[in-house]
């Protein structure tokens, strides 16, 4: 038999003790996440000029594979160019919210990057947005595992996919009006499909097309590997694997 007196009253007592002890800390805590934003979520440098161009980056499945998008993302912004980063479930809204930007005048050049299932996708949203009457300036896909083709109106997309791996071409149909090329980055030191969208080189490649569109300067990056094959197709031509 316990013969300590009331142990019920003395644990209550310790419970709300520690409770007072902790709750500065957890408030604390909380006001700390409140005042440093998130990776995903950073604005744009505020001495960066603001740009009238809008990139939005397509994450894969789960969310949790594409987190080399969101590196590209604030590297964008940090340089002024507005960047929005989702899951590409999300693909329709974005572009109907692309649009509606477009259509306001506050937004002139829409550029789209897709990793995984988002350079699936990539395709439809480019399609999406030309029935909206909205204009694809550039489009950049790493490493779709699904087939997939491209038609409608874009200035350039680039499919960067890695041919020995799950990676496939972007086929362009007859109604394609713009510039596709496949580019095998297979040679790429470390590539691998869940790591691409975080590769160094991959990202500077991403990072210089764009610029090369926003700032209308040559792209630039590192230097492109030497087994690295690129495949154009223009209007309809048929893309080689």
């Amino acid at each position: 038999m316990n013969t300590r007196p009331y142990p019920d009253q003395w644990e209550f007592a310790g419970r709300s003790m520690l409770r007072r002890r902790l709750r500065p800390l957890l408030a604390a805590a909380i006001a700390l996440l409140l005042v440093i934003p998130s990776a995903g979520n950073a604005g744009a440098n505020p001495a960066a000029p603001a740009s009238d161009a809008h990139v939005y980056l397509l994450r894969g499945v789960l969310n949790i594979f594409s987190l080399g998008l969101d590196d590209i993302a604030e590297r964008l912004r940090q340089q002024g160019i507005p960047a929005t980063v989702s899951n590409y479930i999300f693909w329709s809204s974005l572009a109907d919210e692309a649009a509606a930007e477009y259509r306001s005048g506050k937004l002139k050049t829409v550029i789209l990057v897709g990793h995984s299932s988002g350079a699936t996708y990539l395709p439809d949203m480019v399609a999406r947005l030309n029935q909206l009457g909205v204009p694809v300036k550039l489009a950049i896909g790493l490493d779709s595992v699904f087939h997939t083709s491209l038609s409608g109106r874009v200035g350039r997309y680039i499919n960067l996919y890695i041919a020995n791996g799950a990676g496939t071409a972007v086929q362009p149909t007859r109604d394609l009006k713009g510039t596709l090329q496949n580019v095998n980055v297979d040679s790429v030191p470390g590539i691998g499909h869940i790591s691409i969208d975080k590769n160094q080189y991959i990202q500077q490649k991403v990072i210089g097309e764009i610029d090369s569109i926003v700032f209308s300067k040559p792209a630039t990056g590192a230097q492109k590997p030497t087994q690295a094959e690129g495949a154009v197709a223009r209007r309809g031509a048929t893309a080689p694997n």
